[in-house]
């Protein structure tokens, strides 16, 4: 099955590519050149990319070509048709945003692009001429946000990468430019993403348009799609989610094009899916969701339980989707049925019904015979169907196993077999269902039908895409069909498109041949078609699947191509279709057709108790009865009924409206519909089956491109002139390939000339009106000459550059090294004679220097050698004579020795040996006798013995005479040796005796040697012990000196080491601190930085509430017109007027009361993102606080009044009072002068006395956490508290003085002076002036004695604290004792003692707080009695004053005249006017002035300065009701104008400038110290006196703010339409980037025309802005803030429109936006607001040009963008390198692997995971205090103004 399919796509990509038109394929055949890229079919990725290794010449049969994985291949060519292969697309133009853009149009060009931005670039959206093709990612992508759809709303549909929310704007904007109703059609298959993609459609048009009504009908709209997806949808194989039905909504707008309803029609329900669910789906969703809230309270009686416990849901084996939790959805479903207006009641009905269907699927039958079944007796499921179903048992249990049979004159009840009865049941519970259904949907439609009129609609059209399966039965049928119609409609559209679009270009139209599917479309719902033929078998008594088949075969088989019967069955018929051939098995398609309901059981539940059952089957009709009784058949019971006439007529009418004719009538009023609207196409396309994320399966998706309808939009694209561009394009892309003498100014005639010369045949294009249509692969070509030229260009530039720069570089090279050689060979010339005189001047310090040192230490060395050598010769003498000495007297000591030894041994051996001798001589003479004896005896032997006698004797007397010679020489000798011997003797006995001497004396000398060494034995026996004890000693002193030296040592390093310790400690502590401080210091930083940040959170959600209060009041102020305006046409001549005075009052009392009381509550409110529940909810709680106030001011106002009373009472009362004399007067204001000049020095020494204790006092004690400060600090602050009462108690004597004053009303414009004499001049009673007098000289005096007494007691609190601080200082020192001593006990014991310790302090100072405590507690009771009794006696005063004074002094008197001197006048900076000309200075002051006229002119800020003079002169009358009045026509009339003219930047800034400065001026005369600092004296004379109008600046702060929102506003939407022209796509550095081809959805273009915004234009208009605030006095810090404002839009709309097109992600889009950047700053340093914080604003911008500028290759590159880009966020830098575009060929693309570096190096990166900037984000503003330095007194005012009613002061 796989390999047929593998082949079936195979052969059907050749055959798609092949019915291109041979024009397109065949006359590109000389681009077939070595290194060109091709495709060849592919069974596995069904195209695969292939280069040809050698240049094609016509004829070859074979193409030498080799893979992208280096394998070749020999590739033949079909030799009938000689095709060749697709050509591939240049690099350029792969991942286009439009397939139409690409050159070559076909099938693997569309799968290739579609490939590249699904996988690459993770972009799930493109367009394929007027159709969006959307790929499911099976992903949540954030890409659906309302940031997003903000970004696209108001966008041309190319300007923007393609998205569904750019499908629909473009419906929305075409329904509003062409008053023509829009349609969008999104099909696809199952699981491809068509109802989400719906649904985001409908969300767009909610989210732009918005409401007419309060009923927020777009939430119903989008309300509707749980409920629809509960009962419509439900799981596949294919698809969790899947629609199993269509649906249309009608979205309705009214003529402002707001929503104001809803209308949704469905097609073809699948019925079956509640019977039946294959394996591995489900049944609707709501069966789930009902059993997973079966434990729910209120279900409880639906007697529900698990899933597989239902026959109806436990089918498929396959209860649960991973990651849906059914009870969640089932709270989602009954919120969304509440919001659509389902009561409970009908929602329990509608679960009731539902719950009773799954309890019918388990009503089981029991078979009785063959032709019969019963349901067993008291069958539980039955009984508790019926018992929610409100019906009888016993009815509803005889019917599902019976039925009726009406014949003309009869009726029978016949019993039914058991299949028959299941199907009938199954039958009954897909009726209910569908009509539940319906039910539902009409209620739905109810609730978002509107009662407005309906001006125009969008229709969303969800349908089924084309499906084919193993097994197709009626539903795949009917859904192929309506998939046919709708691509007839399709193709007729395009086509059309096609048409209009030449006819506009005046190109000659030719007739292109497209697929038209009208045969097939004849086929199924033509006479004797299908569907005819379906409906006639269904009329059939015994039709019958097997007898439909046949009639099939006989009507069309041969006879029509597009039908065809199976080979293997005779069941089945196969239908080509426009997108695949698909064989539907006949079995099921009559049951299904007639959808046969039994009439007898709707009888019985149309008769159920259940209210809402019985609404279901109000209308509905007898379906069509069963055919008649087979024969052989007898019924079970028989009635003689007659049915009437009329009810067999409505029958026999029922039986024509089957399914499939009903169908076909719905679906001819959708193409009607579809017809009368603008349709836009959403195409889905499901990337694989196992619902894998980003996993594209090429198989699958061609398979799908060919089935809906892309495939087609391409190849009618590709018959024409598919390429298309405006000359303009044409001239900027390809102005490389024109001579200059080419261009002419005509851009047309110039582009016409160079296309004559580029492409020879005229027939390769067209030139239209605007733009030039290429054939295709024309675009192709012209591509490859450009970049032929461009890299010839480049070459020759490579060439000629690096030979410049080589040669340049070589003699650069030459003349340096000549050079280099020149001093080289001069240094080392002269390092050689150096080296040469240095060395010949060496040597011969050399030669003196060593003979020197030779010579020098020669002679030591022979001086050592004498030296040494007469010492070692004197000691080798004397040791040779000592020994030699010592050997001659050894050797004389061994010869007498020796001699005595040996003359000693010789006599005792003489003697031995003579004794020898003798005896043996004895003995051999005995022998020699005997033998002599016994010789003498023989003869012979005389005889032998005288044989030589004679010479014997002869020699013997020789021997004789030489012995006597030799006797004689020796007696001679013998003789002198005897005289020799003889003196030798003598001398030897001397010696002897000598000797014996010698010995007696050695032996004397023996024994004293003996008795010596015994001593000496001794001595040294105690010398040893001596020795051995002095070792010990030694040893002991040693070891002794060992440990001292080693403890010594020890404590020298323990000394070291503590020292060492001791610096450590204290560069630890010196660490720590310093540690501690900059921790502080940068916690602070962050604390501060934080707080900043909170602040500003905080600021920004109070200025957003503002924002939303000025919303809802302007919103408040129209809906009260609207009123007044329905009041006035319904009462016609009645005019009513109101009370501006009352009306102003109120919103006064209603904003100051707001920001009063509601600021915090208000501050903390987070902001929401819905905003139509936010308003309302606003709305009433605004609503109820203003009735709140509006009941507490009319309770101010009864009290206002009767204070007014009061005061009225007692002015007459005062005005019969005598009144004081001048002097008196003046006196009294001497002593409170006085009084008050003490109370200054009282202060002024605690000051002091503060300072002294802070500086004097220890740093320990004084800190501000210690209990010693504390106490001070109380005490002083009690001590203030005192003076601030004496302050207060002065004050009360002024006003009461000044009230005694001020009672004397002047009758005209005199002097206090006069005024004071008059009075002395009516005062005649001189005792009662001593009397008044006196009274106030006690008074004065009772008050200096208690100053007096309040100073002793401040002088000795002042002792007391001294002593405080002293005994505080003793304590301290103890304190440090204690500490020193501490440190000294062992770690137990001091924290035992420490503790001990601060027990101690702790008790001591609590009892002294005490103490105090009770102190200050009594001087509090003795100074409340004191003010008690000192009010008494100024009542007292008061009293006595008013009785003495007679009423009838002042008036009765005459007044005498008195000269007053003329003095200059004097002008106070006040501006004095009526009551009655307030609507008039409000009239020609704010809502007349105008900013361009007379305000041009006028010192800035003059109106603020007017309005703030005429509140001093309110406030120096001390009128409350006038300054009232005033500020609050001052502010409505600046809400008013700002309404009125709140579209003007001029307006909103003028007044927001002179709102700033009359806040300014309120706080800088509001007479508070921190707004005085900078003011003049006569500054801080003309400060406010009686009222105190924080309040009001507060409202004027809100009202600043809600000026600067309006602002900023106005600035967006004038700098709006010049930042994506003027920062993105105007070339403002000419010639770098080049303009790609764009397909069919035309982008703005990029050159500067006539009309579009260029860079320049907005500085221009930043010029103007900042003129405009610099010309109206606005705060330099304001003017910051704006133009930091200004600057975070224009980067925010910039990065936000280059996050979302492709075409602008470029290298040299990069460097246009640097460029343009860099221009920006140096209009901020020309204007000197570099400090602004409006350049960090554009750093997420810069960050963004940079990376598309970088590196983009290796791992150092990756870390290199990881830390530039901090300022953007992860998702932004990988959307910016997904979206990154090669302009030519020369840049490379971003690898996908590159991207996943980046996402793992900044996976711990903690940023939020939005795309797109916040682009109506406003930073929360401020008004820094900006005092001005202009007198009052000084400002005139113009006579334009028209304010002569104004009078300086």
């Amino acid at each position: 099955m796989d390999a047929m399919l593998l082949a079936t796509s195979t052969a059907a990509a050749v055959q798609s590519v092949s019915s291109l038109p041979h024009q397109a394929l065949d006359d590109l055949d000389y681009m077939c050149v070595k290194y060109a890229r091709i495709w060849i079919p592919d069974p596995e990725v069904v195209w695969k990319s292939a280069e040809l290794l050698k240049d094609y010449k016509p004829g070859d049969k074979v193409l030498h070509l080799r893979f992208e994985d280096g394998k070749d291949l020999e590739y033949k060519l079909d030799p009938k048709t000689k095709e060749l292969p697709p050509l591939r697309n240049p690099d350029i133009l792969v991942g286009e945003n439009d397939l139409t853009a690409l050159s070559y149009l076909h099938e693997p060009a569309v799968l290739h692009n579609l490939k590249v931005r699904f996988i690459d670039s993770k972009l799930i959206y493109t367009y394929c001429g007027i159709v969006l093709v959307a790929i499911n990612p099976y992903e949540q992508l954030p890409i659906y946000g309302e940031d997003i759809i903000n970004a696209y709303s108001g966008q041309n549909m190319g300007d923007m990468d393609p998205h569904i929310f750019a499908v629909a704007e473009e419906a929305y904007k075409q329904m509003a430019r062409d008053e023509r109703n829009q349609s969008i059609i999104v099909s696809g298959e199952s699981g491809a993403g068509k109802t989400v993609s719906a649904k985001y459609a409908m969300r767009y048009f909610a989210t732009v348009s918005g409401s007419a009504s309060e009923a927020n009908v777009e939430e119903k709209v989008l309300a509707s799609n749980p409920i629809m997806e509960s009962i419509g949808n439900a799981k596949t194989t294919r698809n969790d989610n899947s629609s199993r039905f269509g649906k249309y909504i009608e979205i309705g707008f009214d003529k402002r094009y707001r929503i104001i309803g809803a209308n949704m029609r469905t097609y073809l329900l699948e019925k079956s899916r509640v019977v039946f669910q294959a394996e591995e789906e489900r049944n609707y969703h709501i069966f789930y969701q009902l059993c997973a809230s079966a434990a729910l309270p209120e279900f409880k009686t639906l007697r529900l339980g698990n899933a597989n416990y239902f026959h109806y849901t436990k089918q498929g084996g396959s209860p649960v989707i991973d990651g849906i939790d059914d009870a969640k959805e089932m709270m989602n479903t009954r919120r969304a049925c509440t919001l659509l207006g389902i009561a409970d009641s009908s929602q329990m009905g509608i679960f009731q019904i539902l719950a009773a269907i799954l309890h019918l699927g388990n009503v089981s039958f029991t078979s009785r015979d063959a032709d019969s079944c019963t349901i067993p007796p008291k069958h539980e499921p039955l009984r508790i169907f019926c018992d929610l179903m409100g019906v009888e048992y016993e009815q509803m249990a005889h019917w599902l196993c019976h039925r009726k049979l009406a014949t003309a004159t009869e009726t029978y009840i016949k019993p039914i077999p058991k299949l028959q009865a299941t199907n009938a049941r199954d039958a009954l519970a897909k009726h209910i269902y569908a009509n539940l259904f319906n039910w539902i949907v009409d209620h739905v439609n109810r609730a978002l039908h509107s009662t407005m009129k309906q001006h125009s609609f969008i229709g969303v059209l969800d349908i089924y895409g084309f499906e084919t399966f193993e097994i197709n039965s009626f539903e795949q049928f009917c859904i192929n069909y309506a998939n046919e119609k709708l691509q007839q409609q399709f193709n007729m559209h395009v086509f059309k498109l096609e048409q209009e679009e030449y006819m506009r270009e005046q190109i000659p139209w030719t007739l292109i041949d497209f697929y038209d599917n009208q045969p097939c479309i004849n086929l199924i719902e033509a006479k004797l078609g299908v569907l005819d033929l379906l409906d006639e078998e269904c009329k059939m008594p015994k039709g019958s699947d097997n007898s439909w088949a046949q009639k099939l075969y006989n009507t069309h088989l041969n006879k029509t191509a597009l039908f065809e019967k199976p080979r293997l069955s005779n069941k089945a018929f196969i239908i080509q279709h426009f997108a695949d051939k698909v064989e539907y098995q006949c079995e099921g398609f009559l049951e299904k057709n007639k959808d046969t309901v039994y009439e007898e059981q709707i009888q019985v539940l149309k008769s159920s108790k259940l209210k809402m059952l019985s609404e279901l089957f109000l209308d509905v009709k007898a379906i069509s009865p069963t055919s008649a009784t087979p024969s052989g058949r007898t019924p079970l019971s028989r009635t003689a009924v007659k049915p009437t006439k009329s009810k067999m007529a409505q029958a026999s009418k029922e039986h024509k409206k089957t399914v499939g004719h009903q169908f076909r009538n719905s679906l001819q009023l959708l193409m009607e519909t579809l017809n009368a609207t603008t349709p836009h196409y959403v195409r889905c396309i499901k990337p694989n089956d196992f619902k894998f994320p980003f996993m594209f399966d090429e198989k699958r998706t061609v398979q799908q491109l060919r089935a809906c309808g892309v495939l087609e939009t391409i190849r009618i694209s590709a018959a024409g002139f598919p390429s298309r561009w405006t000359y303009q394009e044409f001239f900027s892309r390809y102005r490389v390939l024109m001579k200059q003498r080419d261009v002419l100014s005509d851009r047309k005639q110039t582009c016409k000339n160079v296309l004559e010369k580029l492409i020879l045949d005229k027939d390769k294009y067209q030139f239209g009106k605007t733009k030039i249509f290429f054939r295709a692969g024309q675009v192709a070509y012209l591509e490859k000459i450009r970049s032929d030229k461009l890299r010839a260009a480049c070459v020759r530039i490579q060439k000629t550059i690096r030979g410049w720069l080589m040669r340049k570089k070589y003699l650069r090279m030459r003349k340096a090294a000549i050079t280099v050689q020149r001093y080289v060979r001069g240094y080392q010339a002269r390092c050689l004679a150096t080296f040469l005189r240095r060395t010949r001047a060496a040597t011969i310090i050399q030669k003196f220097q060593r003979m020197y040192i030779i010579r020098k230490r020669y002679r030591r060395t022979r001086a050592a050698t004498v030296v040494l050598q007469s010492y070692s010769r004197g000691y080798i003498a004397r040791k040779l004579y000592r020994k030699m000495l010592r050997e001659h007297k050894a050797t004389v000591l061994q010869k007498h020795v020796r001699g005595w030894l040996a003359r000693l041994h010789y006599h005792r051996a003489l003697e031995a040996i003579v004794y020898l001798q003798c005896c043996y001589r004895r003995m051999m003479a005995k022998r020699e006798l005997k033998k002599l004896k016994i010789e003498a005896r023989s003869v012979e032997h005389y005889k032998k013995l005288n044989f030589g006698m004679e010479n014997k004797i002869m020699q013997l007397q020789r021997k004789i005479d030489e012995q006597s010679k030799d006797s004689k020489s020796l007696l001679e000798k013998l003789t002198s040796l005897e005289a020799a011997y003889s003196s030798e003797t003598e001398k030897l006995k001397s010696d002897v005796e000598r000797l014996k001497t010698s010995e007696e004396e050695a032996k004397n000398a023996t024994n004293r040697v003996l008795s010596l060494q015994e001593e000496i034995t001794k001595l040294q026996k105690e010398l040893h012990q001596t020795q051995s004890e002095k070792k010990s000693i030694k040893e002991k002193a040693e070891i002794y000196k060992r440990e001292t030296d080693q403890l010594v040592q020890e404590l020298k390093e323990q000394n070291t080491l503590l020292k060492k310790e001791k610096d450590d400690l204290n560069h630890r502590i010196q660490d720590q601190a310093k540690e501690m401080t900059d921790a502080m210091e940068k916690k602070l930083l962050e604390e501060t930085k934080q707080l900043e940040l909170d602040l500003n959170d905080e600021r920004l959600r109070y200025q957003n509430l503002l924002n939303e209060f000025s919303r809802l009041e302007e919103r408040y102020d129209d809906l009260k017109d609207e009123m007044k305006l329905m009041v006035n046409i319904s009462k016609p001549g009645h005019k009513r007027t109101d009370s501006t005075h009352s009306s102003n009052e109120s919103e006064y009392t209603y904003s100051s009361e707001i920001t009063e009381a509601e600021e915090f509550p208000m501050r903390m409110e987070e902001p929401s993102e819905k905003k139509a529940p936010l308003d309302m909810s606003l709305f009433l709680k605004l609503q109820k606080r203003v009735s709140e106030l509006e009941q507490e001011k009319q309770s101010l106002q009864d009290e206002l009044d009767r204070k007014e009373e009061q005061v009225l009472k007692a002015k007459a009362k005062e005005e019969e009072r005598p009144q004081m004399r001048g002097a008196e007067l003046e006196y009294e204001s001497l002593k409170r002068q006085e009084l008050e000049s003490e109370n200054k020095k009282l202060k002024n020494e605690l000051n002091e006395l503060r300072k002294a204790l802070i500086e004097k006092s220890a740093p320990g004690v004084t800190a501000p956490g210690a209990p010693a400060y504390r106490v001070l600090l109380e005490q002083m602050t009690s001590v203030s508290e005192e003076l601030e009462v004496r302050k207060e108690e002065v004050l009360i004597l002024r006003s009461q003085l000044m009230s005694q004053k001020e009672a004397i009303p002047p009758k005209n414009t005199m002097t206090d002076s006069t005024i004071l004499l008059e009075d002395v001049q009516k005062m005649k009673d001189k005792g009662e002036i001593a009397q008044a007098y006196i009274g106030l000289k006690e008074t004065n005096r009772l008050l200096e004695s208690q100053l007096q007494t309040q100073k002793r007691s401040h002088d000795n609190e002042m002792e007391a604290l001294r002593g405080e601080i002293q005994s505080l200082k003793e304590e301290n020192n103890r304190q440090q004792q204690l500490l020193a001593q501490n440190l000294q006990l062992p770690p137990e014991a001091r924290i035992e003692a420490s503790l001990q310790h601060e027990i101690t302090r702790l008790t001591n100072e609590n009892l002294d707080l005490m103490e105090q405590l009770e102190k200050q507690d009594k001087t509090v009771r003795k100074l409340k009695k004191q003010l008690k009794v000192f009010a008494k006696k100024i009542d007292e005063l008061e009293v006595g004053q008013m009785e003495n004074i007679s009423p009838g002094q002042i008036i009765d008197e005459p007044i005498h005249p008195v000269n007053i001197p003329r003095k200059e006048k004097d002008f106070q900076g006040m501006l004095e006017y009526k009551k009655e000309d307030e609507p008039k200075l409000v009239k020609n002051l704010i809502l007349d002035l105008k900013p361009r006229g007379v305000a041009v002119n006028l010192i800035p800020g003059l109106p603020a300065y007017i309005l703030f003079m005429c509140v001093r002169h309110a406030d120096y009358l001390n009128d409350d009701q006038k300054v009232r009045s005033l500020l609050t026509s001052t502010i409505n009339g600046i809400k008013k104008i700002l309404k009125k003219r709140g579209d003007d930047f001029e307006t909103v800034s003028f007044w927001l400038s002179n709102t700033c400065r009359f806040l300014h001026c309120l706080k800088q005369y509001s007479g508070e110290e921190g707004f005085m600092k900078h003011n003049t004296t006569r500054q801080n004379e003309h400060c406010l006196t009686n009222f105190d109008l924080a309040e009001y600046r507060q409202v004027l702060s809100d009202l600043a703010i809600q000026i600067y929102q309006q602002l900023v506003r106005v600035l967006e939407n004038i700098l709006q339409p010049m930042i994506v022209s003027g920062m993105l796509e105007h070339e403002t550095i000419q010639g770098v980037s080049g303009v790609k081809p764009t397909g069919l959805r035309k982008r703005t273009s990029s050159i500067a025309d006539e009309g579009t915004y260029t860079l320049d234009s907005i500085i221009r208009q930043l010029n103007a802005f900042h003129s405009i605030m610099c010309q109206h006095g606005m705060d330099p810090e304001l003017v910051k803030q704006v133009v930091k404002q200004m600057f975070y839009i224009i980067g925010a709309v910039t990065l936000n429109n280059l996050l979302l097109r492709k075409d602008m992600c470029s290298w040299s889009k990069g460097m246009q936006i640097r460029y343009n950047v860099s221009q920006l700053e140096e209009w901020l340093r020309d204007k000197n607001l570099m400090t602004s914080g409006a350049k960090e604003t554009l750093e997420p911008l810069i960050q963004a040009a940079q990376l598309l500028q970088v590196k983009k290759k290796t791992d150092e590159d990756a870390e290199a963008i990881c830390s530039m880009c901090n300022a953007l966020t992860t998702a932004q830098i990988v959307k910016v390198l997904n979206l990154y575009t090669p302009v030519n060929e020369f840049e490379e693309r971003v690898t996908v692997s590159f991207i996943r570096t980046i996402q793992m190096r900044m996976r711990d990166r903690k940023d939020t995971p939005q795309l797109l900037m916040d682009a109506k984000h406003i930073f929360p503003v401020t008004f820094p205090f900006n005092p001005s330095s202009l007198a009052l007194e000084t400002i005139q005012i113009p006579a334009s103004l028209g304010l002569g009613f104004l009078t300086r002061v």
